[in-house]
């Protein structure tokens, strides 16, 4: 619009100077209202670095509301722990460099490392008390005996730059609770409406609905990211949140179901009238599912029908039954239509019993989202997401800044530098930023050309434009279009890692100060010592271990089949909810590596999401052991079949056969005289043996994890079909 205004043809590269989103354009314009705002205030109370104020406000600013306030929050803890920190390191080691600098050097890397045990700004937070300790310690270097006041000092600019910015952040908010509400509602209505027509194509046997369900696990993780975020744009809010990751991760169970569901539909014997009528039902609720949702009057309906489905399938399952069963009127896909079953075939009940484990995901998943939309009274429900903790990520990432931090003491310590307490202190900063990053590599330069564009900024302002003013409304008037443009970089995502560095550290090569500007000495001894410490941390980060894409698959995916072999050791006790948590976390760390779809990748993918059907099989496998319902003759095979997955790191080929043996014996015993829930729990374990054998045998160069994987199709082995569908004298 402005440029068709202004009538002339927008430069491609500059589009987003010219032609910004609304939400770029308001983050843009509160976030430099906030820093000027800032340096105003602390050139007021003439703090001694006054520049800090406005190099906070960049560093918390966020795109979202929810996302600044938590990083606000967070940044707080940090500086406070940070110059805790410095407190002691200076007390125990005054007058000694040579320990001094290392110990430095093991805090930050300590940090680092532990910034890779959290999500979200709760990292954030951890570098920064290591990267504010290593500045406050460096700025006290020749005045140790100044180090609380250095130390309230550099709190009193983080503080004032994080509420500056939350002030006029709230000016820019406008009916923020509601809308953050709204958001929360807006994505999980979409996800659940994704997963439930992925559920009916999968009903009606479709296979490229697995591909879309595959899918669907990256946007689930997106969703989840944001939930914290949401939270605190509500303001005063109960635990719409914690019913809203747990809806999300009944979504993932429900996904993770249909994969299941897929493979028994395809191996089971088929014209089954019975469950074919059920599934039609099933899929014609799925499909006024979308509209029906967003419905509030709607909710309790949605439930009734989906029990009186789930409450069909139960009874199918049940073996020895010789009962009429009619639906009431209110399900119009079954209406007037009365079926008698004396003896179901083992097949149809094992897809009855699937078919109701899938409905049950769902109606807790809707359960769960409606939870989420309003606030309960006396509600005190919370969830724990569970989170893979990698522990050789951790150790790169601290050991990297941990070096870094050594190499730049060095060569203060043999130059004798004046600036090399600055050199130290930036380099500090910077790790703590790749820190947070799982491939560090990837920003690395652009954050390097952010940094040269910001020198070349900063010399211009310092030579030509700052040394013409005297006070403070002209200064401002100079720095807040330079700092307009910078923020609009910053909300367009091709130049926002460059503009990050951009934002944050060009205000520091300025040298603001109240009674003086920056003669050219020390302009360039600063900002050389700031080049060089990005030039620095970049080299070190892209030359000391550095990322390999090929070598992080791998060891993800061992230790994807290590927890999935811990599933089946009876000494331990799983969760569900840790299995989800952990192998969504790794699946989307794959996927972000991931750069163009290639086969190999597709069935690295498909092998993933197997091992997460294979790891919940076997978990509710050991639910049925649990319950103690199975006969011995019934728990000997099954517990013989955790042995062996449990004790196979490579070849998985004998678990798959003990597996069909396990099949064919509880079929044989399905066959006697027992007690119908003794029979309903055999159907029970029968419904996940033939998953775990299918997805062992059909992914067995994938489950071998002395090697990586190289998308090679599955290794033949011969198998009997009677494992699989049964036969009428059988059942």
């Amino acid at each position: 619009m402005i440029t068709r205004f202004l009538n002339f043809r927008t430069p491609s590269f500059f589009y987003w100077i010219f032609t910004p989103s609304l939400d770029g354009f308001l983050f843009a314009l509160r976030t430099t209202i906030a820093a000027c705002l800032s340096l105003g205030i602390a050139l007021w109370l003439e703090l001694d670095s006054p520049i800090w104020a406005p190099m906070t406000v960049w560093s918390v600013a966020q795109l979202s509301r929810g996302e600044s306030l938590s990083k606000a929050r967070w940044r707080i803890i940090g500086t406070l722990t940070g110059g805790v920190a410095a407190l002691i390191f200076v007390g125990i080691y005054p007058q000694a460099p040579w320990l001094f600098f290392p110990l430095i050097a093991l805090w930050i890397g300590l940090c680092s490392g532990l910034a890779t045990f959290v999500s979200n700004f709760r990292s954030y937070a951890l570098v920064l008390s290591g990267y504010t300790c290593a500045i406050i310690c460096m700025d006290v270097v020749p005045y140790t005996g100044s180090i609380f006041m250095f130390a309230v000092s550099r709190a009193s600019y983080i503080i004032l730059g994080v509420l500056c910015e939350a002030f006029i952040g709230l000016l820019f908010a406008f009916n923020q609770d509601r809308l953050a509400h709204l958001k929360i509602r807006q994505k999980l209505e979409s996800a659940l409406t994704l997963v439930a027509d992925t559920l009916g194509h999968i009903l009606q046997r479709d296979t490229s609905a697995l591909t879309e369900a595959r899918k669907l696990f990256g946007t689930i993780l997106s969703i989840n990211d944001q939930i914290e975020f949401a939270e605190l744009e509500m303001g005063a809010h109960g635990h719409e949140g914690d019913h809203a990751r747990a809806a999300l991760a009944a979504v993932s169970a429900l996904l993770s179901r249909s994969f299941g569901m897929a493979t028994r539909l395809e191996l089971l014997s088929s014209n089954h009238q019975d469950f074919d009528t059920v599934a039609k039902a099933f899929r014609q609720f799925l499909q006024g599912f979308s509209t029906r949702l967003p419905k509030e009057e709607e909710i309790s309906e949605l439930l009734a029908e989906l029990q009186h489905l789930r409450d069909i399938c139960r009874r199918y399952a049940t073996p020895h039954r010789q009962k009429v069963i009619s639906t009431p009127g209110q399900t119009t896909m079954l209406e007037d239509k009365t079926t008698i079953i004396t003896h179901s075939a083992l097949d149809e009940r094992i897809l009855f019993s699937s078919l109701g484990d899938l409905i049950g995901d769902l109606e807790e998943a809707i359960t769960e989202y409606h939870a989420s939309t309003h606030s309960v009274r006396g509600d005190h429900f919370q969830f724990q997401r569970h989170t893979y903790r990698d522990g050789r990520l951790a150790f790169n990432n601290g050991f990297r800044a941990a070096l870094t931090i050594l190499v730049t003491s060095f060569i203060y310590e043999i130059t004798a530098w004046s600036n090399g307490n600055t050199l130290i202190s930036i380099t500090a900063l910077i790790c703590g930023l790749f820190a947070t990053k799982e491939n560090p590599v990837l920003g690395t330069i652009k954050f390097l050309k952010g940094l040269a564009v910001g020198w070349c900024v900063a010399w211009v302002l310092c030579f030509i434009f700052i040394p013409m003013v005297t006070t403070y409304e002209p200064l401002i008037l100079i720095l807040s279009s330079v700092m307009m443009v910078g923020g609009l970089a910053r909300a367009n995502p091709a130049t926002a890692p460059a503009a990050s560095a951009f934002n944050l550290l060009m205000p520091l090569m300025l040298g603001i100060q109240n009674h003086h500007v920056i003669d050219e000495a020390k302009f360039y001894n600063t900002n050389l010592a700031i080049m060089l410490a990005g030039v620095t941390a970049v080299l070190i980060f892209r030359s000391i271990l550095p990322f390999n894409r090929k070598a992080e698959e791998f060891r993800l995916r061992r230790a994807t089949l290590r927890e999935l072999r811990n599933l089946a050791s009876l000494h331990s006790t799983p969760q569900i909810s840790a299995w989800i948590g952990h192998s969504t976390d790794r699946f989307s760390r794959l996927l972000s590596h991931v750069t163009t779809m290639t086969p190999r990748v597709e069935a690295g993918i498909q092998g993933t999401l197997a091992t997460l059907t294979l790891g919940l099989n076997i978990i509710r496998l050991r639910g049925l052991l649990n319950r103690e319902y199975l006969p011995e003759s019934a728990r000997r095979p099954i517990m013989l079949v955790l042995h062996h997955i449990e004790h196979a790191s490579r070849r998985h080929g004998r678990a798959a056969r003990i597996t069909r043996a396990a099949i064919r014996r509880l079929r044989e015993l399905d066959t006697q005289d027992h007690e119908a829930i003794i029979r309903l729990e055999i159907t029970r374990a029968l419904t996940h043996l033939v998953v775990i054998e299918h997805t062992l045998r059909t992914n067995e160069n994938f489950l071998d994890a002395s090697k990586p994987f190289r998308g090679e199709s599955p290794i033949p082995l011969p198998h009997d079909e009677d494992s699989y569908a049964g036969h009428p004298q059988r059942a």
